[in-house]
């Protein structure tokens, strides 16, 4: 990827943050045929004191369907690497907003964008306790902020059984994250001052962009 230096985000606790806020992943490694990726949901775990085997980037947990080629070509190559990004908030960004236009027109529009890039090797798991377990963690970490929140067991067993036997289980061992924050931070203050102002005005459903475009451009306390 990429990386400006004044666009890095190398914090460890903000790279996870970004991943637990948008599970999404984009799943890409090689085929014989080229490039393949699928989008999944993944689960983070972080490195602790209570569990050794989390390695020191994290580990990401998934599943993908049976049917899903993909996961065959993983446990044929397990040494291969892979990569899988998450993208955070994103936002246009119109000159208009932009103090530097009325001064000189020299500007032009950009993209602001928050996203994290994962590198690492699979382990392909056909365990019907672990994979149990996968679904019973995936569902409570999007199910458990819901006031009533759905559980794997409100489901027959028999009926969780047999879907089971329909997923393949994933897990990453991360070797290297790299995260780019681009939000405007490069622009003189004035032209950041801008951008927040005009997603605040035109743009209502960007309050995430807004937050980091004013919090990495030193705009909090302005």
């Amino acid at each position: 990827m990429y990386q400006p230096p004044h666009f890095q985000e190398t914090r460890q606790d903000v790279l996870h943050g970004l991943i637990r806020a948008h599970p999404l992943g984009l799943l890409i490694s090689n085929g014989a045929e080229g490039p393949v990726a699928n989008a999944i949901p993944f689960l983070l775990d972080a490195p602790s004191l209570l569990d050794a085997e989390v390695p020191p980037n994290g580990r990401l947990r998934a599943h993908l369907a049976r049917a899903n080629p993909q996961w065959r070509l993983l446990a044929e190559s397990p040494a291969s690497p892979v990569l899988v990004v998450f993208q955070g908030t994103d936002a246009y960004v119109t000159p208009s907003w932009y103090e530097t236009k009325r001064e000189t027109g020299k500007v032009v529009p950009t993209w602001n964008y928050a996203i994290v890039q994962v590198r690492g090797t699979v382990k392909v798991i056909e365990d019907q306790d672990w994979l149990a377990q996968q679904i019973a963690d995936l569902t409570v970490s999007q199910e458990g902020a819901r006031e009533a929140p759905w559980a794997v067991t409100d489901a027959p067993a028999t009926f969780i059984q047999s879907q089971i036997k329909g997923i393949v289980g994933l897990e990453l061992e991360i070797t290297d994250m790299q995260g780019k924050w681009k939000v405007s931070q490069n622009r003189p203050i004035a032209d950041r001052s801008g951008v927040a102002e005009g997603l605040e005005s035109e743009s209502p459903n960007s309050p995430d962009m807004v937050r980091l475009v004013r919090s990495y451009g030193g705009l909090d306390g302005a």
